[in-house]
């Protein structure tokens, strides 16, 4: 199967309509019509179920959406990765939020940088959830990420878990406690993850989500690493004893075959397994 059939296919089933999804190709609708049949005859299968009035996907049609997006991103990226490979001057793209790598970032570069197959690294800062995207992309070899996350076309190792805490302006009444419940936020251990999500959704990064629980905003839930790493002046953390842990884990394309990667990959799990070692002797 080539790329043009998928992404005319792809046109249309994000579109739900030939005459639009050929305009957005740059294409007539006719030579669109038929492009679609022909891949329909190729497959055997019935791709949009068609009326005067509506298009709508078939069962087989939404099965092919969501290949068809995982098929053209990693057409893409394997150019992007080639481009990069093919420079005077080649790296290895680390993507990492950046109040999200436990404080593990730098001990893994100095690590990675002692490997014989390293590269120069690049670190890419984003923001919350964009690190996979930019592996399927080709935008990045390697990412530092929290779970859970879409692992779809990726591998991941697992790094460090760890203990959370809540983040409250000095002044808020629970700030007298040493240590917090969920109950004490009305939240229960399933609540927690759509709760983070919610509050994310808040701020654009965590120096602005400070700001707002300063002022006596949200409540977020943190990793603990980050109570020693970003102090506040108006902001206390407190240990939230019965909260899951957050993890920290690397990610990779899944056909990646850089050697400089898997180092990074080795590096990695290196570093954190003499984290957790530390954390158990402490």
């Amino acid at each position: 199967m080539e790329s043009r059939p998928l992404r005319y296919f792809l046109a249309v089933a994000e579109e739900l309509n030939f005459a639009r999804a050929a305009e957005r190709l740059g294409i007539s609708p006719p030579p669109l019509s038929r492009a679609i049949r022909q891949l329909e005859t190729e497959l055997g299968v019935t791709l949009f179920e068609r009326t005067t009035h509506s298009v709508a996907l078939t069962p087989a049609g939404t099965v092919l959406l969501a290949e068809a997006r995982i098929a053209l991103d990693a057409l893409q990226a394997a150019g992007r990765r080639a481009q990069r490979a093919a420079s005077s001057d080649p790296k290895l793209v680390l993507a990492v939020k950046a109040d999200g790598d436990a404080g593990l970032l730098e001990p893994i570069l100095a690590r990675f940088a002692a490997e014989p197959a390293a590269l120069p690294v690049a670190v890419r800062l984003c923001g919350w959830h964009e690190q996979p995207r930019l592996l399927r992309l080709g935008e990045a070899d390697a990412a530092l990420v929290h779970e859970p996350f879409d692992r779809t076309g990726l591998d991941a190792e697992t790094l460090v878990a760890e203990s959370r805490v809540a983040a409250l302006a000095a002044t808020h009444p629970l700030a007298a406690r040493d240590r917090l419940s969920l109950a004490d936020l009305d939240l229960r251990p399933g609540d927690v993850h759509q709760y983070v999500e919610d509050i994310r959704t808040e701020s654009r990064d965590l120096a602005q989500l400070l700001t707002l629980v300063g002022l006596g905003g949200p409540i977020p839930l943190l990793p603990a690493s980050v109570a020693a790493r970003y102090p506040r002046p108006g902001v206390v953390y407190r240990p939230v004893q019965d909260a899951p842990p957050v993890t920290l884990a690397i990610a990779w394309p899944q056909q990646s075959c850089s050697t400089a990667t898997a180092a990074l990959v080795r590096a990695a799990a290196s570093v954190a397994e003499e984290a957790r070692e530390g954390g158990a002797d402490a």
